[in-house]
């Protein structure tokens, strides 16, 4: 083919379907759209929240808002920065912007892309319904309990915020997944570890925390839900459980979070300032480390949030190194963008303004965050104002004005064309002053006594020019925001510019504009950091189609999959088209939500049986059954297609790193266990008998046997004998039905409750969580045995096989260890 005939047969294999039928898009241009222009919405929402907010206090004793409203908005607001704006948007830039970076024509799980968008959608509508009809969340974005139990809170407000929050986490999980199997897995031949772009590793690294940081937030509003719903007592002092346990889960994902929100800005800045610098960045092995050691470091500062709870001084003391110990590594990022541009030639525009604007914003957050890592000073200024501007230092001058400058230097690689020099400083500008005009007195507020989340405060107090000066600042800040939006309005009617504009040196300058589905034509090799500035004419090239995949067989969606260290080329990935599965499965999930919101549980189980049915379906049809098992993906290169990879195909991976996460959520829970045996009198309580240990044995006894089957069916089609499979399948199936009845029976012969002491909420906990997993293994299991039996695995064809394994010996392990807890531990106490 011509390169002209390849670019017209990649467009009808890649575009998405027409009208209503582009819904069922899952090619990552089209998502990471989805979340950036969702996020920014969000962020103008959150926005407008913030507005009302600085309105009310601008004045003392104003009657703009009553109490009731104010502690909605302030809750909406923080909820909604965090949740709904910072971490999707981030991600959306993650999908749209990695394949493009690593020489992948789309992200590695495409439908699982699109699945976390409409979950990320859904939870905020229904987050954001509370406030439509008057029952918005009120306890703060942090929840904390006892404030927001059934108690002090016996209306939906909270379960808004619970349900809606875990649905759009289920989206951010999902996201990390994606994006570290897209990295590791899809990227350019030749690309090795220390060739990815910075941005790649910042998400690389991100991904992982959110993969291990989220389940704790996760598990703690399941438990708050549950608590609600059904009486289980896990943050109840008066039943044994302990309302620290739900800061001690919310600040394991809390302070992750911060870095979380803060490390893809940095990748960013790692691209954009060597650009406008005209020079590679100084120090990129020194960069990759920093950005490594704070994801580290990052998941031992959570106790920073607890010190006035009353933890022993000497444990407090680690706490407070670990937080000093984190501005190390931010630090020589930071010494590295600096000594970039003193290298360089620096080209002031509008992206770079952006980035001067963060250095002094930043690092004002950061000598506050010192501050507050001191113990007797943290005393002194906690739930303050101080710790307002502390926050919004850290996270706008560490995420947003990067955040800017990305939207002002990717822009015209997205749309071709440029945004305009004069309002962009005018947005920059107002931006910058705005904020520090808003913000920069509360520390000030702070000191002098103003607490957080109060809505009014008397005129003798002395706050008042303090307030208002930081309410017309915020003013001036959103007047910034309103540039910035015209300025992009205004862009659509332009001439579209040349495809690389600011003459940088990564992949995703290579595209055209507007950008296609498929992104390369062929996907070059790659044997540096900037290929563009190595290869000036790699781009024409590509176009030509004379790299890899150059050409089209069979209709299918392909793209190179590599070794995870080395890039080398080591298979070819099919990725699905269009789907509406993704979106009817998120639906499906969604009316588990409701169901469980509006107390209607039939409704909820309903919508859990669906959804249940939808996964079911979207994993039958997974995989190309009439392609071919190897493929030429360049001239006298042939590569294996990915579902004859075993353990090195893309679902095998995603599901190792999807279990990382699930490890995380049951480690939480193990941890949620032993946190009340510390702080409990007697575990289990005086007087609780325990369950004689015969059936809990034999149970175990069944489920360990069970992993034999799998194992078996392994061997058994690896050798050329799916009969064989089939038996081993069944005999794994047969014990699991065992092991569940076995465990139904132990459940019920349990000598005390799951309401009475929270010591038997976390025991029925713990085993239900379990046979939920055994449930889904069981489903993994009849799926692969039905493909089994209808001849779509051979010892070739084998992933279904190795996934199931995997996931299989994965539940057993985790019943040894909650055997372990529940029924050994407490013969021990």
């Amino acid at each position: 083919m011509t390169g002209r005939e390849l670019h017209h047969a990649l467009d009808v294999i890649w575009s998405p379907r027409p009208g209503l039928g582009r819904l069922s898009a899952v090619n990552h241009t089209i998502v990471g759209r989805r979340f950036i222009v969702t996020g920014f919405v969000f962020f103008l929402i959150g926005g407008v929240l913030a507005l009302l907010m600085r309105t009310q206090l601008a004045v003392p004793d104003n009657t703009l808002l009553d109490h009731d409203t104010y502690n909605q908005l302030f809750t909406m607001h923080g909820t909604t920065m965090m949740f709904l704006f910072a971490v999707p948007i981030l991600e959306g830039f993650a999908m749209y912007l990695i394949p493009k970076m690593v020489g992948a024509r789309d992200m590695i799980f495409p439908r699982l892309s699109a699945f976390g968008y409409w979950c990320y959608l859904f939870g905020g509508l229904l987050l954001y319904s509370g406030l439509l009809v008057g029952q918005a969340p009120d306890g703060g974005w942090f929840m904390y309990p006892p404030l927001t139990s059934e108690a002090y809170t016996p209306g939906l407000n909270s379960d808004f915020w619970l349900l809606g929050v875990t649905f759009v986490e289920i989206s951010a999980v999902a996201a990390g997944v994606e994006i570290i199997a897209t990295i590791l897995r899809s990227r350019a031949p030749g690309m090795a570890i220390q060739y990815l772009p910075l941005f790649a590793w910042a998400m690389l690294v991100v991904a992982f925390m959110i993969v291990f940081g989220f389940p704790p937030l996760i598990l703690a509003s399941i438990l708050l839900e549950v608590e609600r719903a059904f009486g289980l007592p896990y943050f109840d002092a008066t039943r044994g459980g302990d309302a620290l346990l739900w800061q001690h889960l919310f600040w394991l994902f809390g302070h992750p979070e911060v870095y979380i929100i803060f490390l893809p800005a940095a990748g960013m800045l790692s691209m954009i300032i060597p650009v406008f610098a005209r020079t590679p960045i100084v120090g990129y092995v020194w960069v990759v480390l920093a950005l490594v050691a704070v994801g580290f470091i990052s998941f031992g500062l959570w106790v920073h949030h607890m010190y006035a709870t009353g933890i022993p001084h000497l444990a407090l003391s680690f706490f407070s190194a670990a937080s000093l110990a984190v501005s190390i590594p931010t630090g020589i990022q930071i010494f590295a963008w600096l000594a970039t541009l003193w290298r360089g030639t620096p080209l002031l525009r509008t992206p770079l303004l952006f980035v001067l604007g963060f250095f002094f914003i930043f690092v004002i957050g950061g000598l506050t965050g010192v501050m507050l890592a001191i113990v007797p000073f943290n005393w002194q200024v906690h739930d303050t104002y101080f710790v307002v501007a502390h926050l919004h230092y850290v996270l706008i001058g560490g995420m947003v004005f990067p955040l800017f400058a990305g939207l002002y230097y990717w822009l015209p690689s997205s749309t071709g064309r440029l945004l305009s020099e004069r309002l962009g400083r005018w947005a920059f500008g107002l931006m910058f002053v705005g904020f520090n005009v808003s913000f920069l007195p509360m520390h000030l507020t702070g000191m002098v006594g103003m607490p957080r989340r109060v809505y009014t405060y008397p005129d003798w107090m002395g706050w008042d020019w303090l307030n208002l000066i930081s309410t017309v600042g915020a003013y001036l800040f959103a007047l910034g925001v309103l540039v910035f939006l015209i300025d992009v309005a205004r862009s659509a009617r332009r001439e579209p510019g040349p495809r690389n504009p600011w003459q940088a040196g990564t992949l995703e300058w290579t595209i055209p504009t507007p950008v296609p589905n498929y992104n390369f034509v062929s996907i070059p090799p790659v044997r540096g950091h900037d290929p563009l500035w190595e290869r000036p004419q790699l781009a024409a090239e590509m176009e030509a189609g004379t790299h890899y995949l150059g050409s089209v067989e069979g209709g299918r969606r392909e793209t190179v999959g590599t070794g995870v260290v080395s890039g080398r080329a080591e298979q070819v990935i099919v990725l699905p088209g269009p789907s509406w599965t993704p979106l009817v499965s998120a639906l499906f999930v969604a009316v588990f939500f409701v169901g469980f919101l509006i107390r209607q549980y039939e409704l909820a189980a309903v919508g859990a049986a669906l959804a249940a049915v939808a996964f079911m379906f979207w994993g039958w049809f997974n995989g190309n059954a009439k392609a071919p098992d190897l493929r030429e993906a360049a001239p006298g290169v042939r590569l294996p297609m990915h579902y004859t990879t075993g353990c090195q195909a893309p679902g095998w991976w995603g599901l190792a790193i999807a279990l990382l996460a699930d490890g995380a959520l049951f480690a939480s829970l193990v941890f949620g266990y032993f946190f009340l045996w510390t702080v409990s009198d007697a575990w289990p309580p005086t007087g609780y008998d325990m369950l004689e240990l015969t059936m809990p044995a034999l149970a175990l006894a069944a489920v360990v046997l069970s992993s034999a089957g799998p194992a078996y069916a392994r061997r058994a089609l690896l050798r050329g004998r799916p009969m064989g499979a089939v038996v081993g399948l069944l005999f794994g199936l047969l014990l699991a039905g065992l092991y569940g009845l076995l465990q139904w029976r132990v459940l019920q012969a349990l000598p005390f409750g799951a309401t009475e002491h929270a010591y038997g909420a976390l025991v029925y906990t713990i085993v239900v969580f379990h046979l939920v997993h055994m449930a889904m293994a069981v489903m993994i299991a009849f799926i692969t045995l039905l493909k089994a039996l209808g001849g779509y695995l051979t010892p070739t064809r084998c992933v279904d096989i190795h996934v199931t394994n995997l996931f299989w010996h994965y539940t057993v392990a985790m019943w040894v260890v909650s055997f372990a807890v529940v029924h050994v531990f407490p013969e021990w106490v």
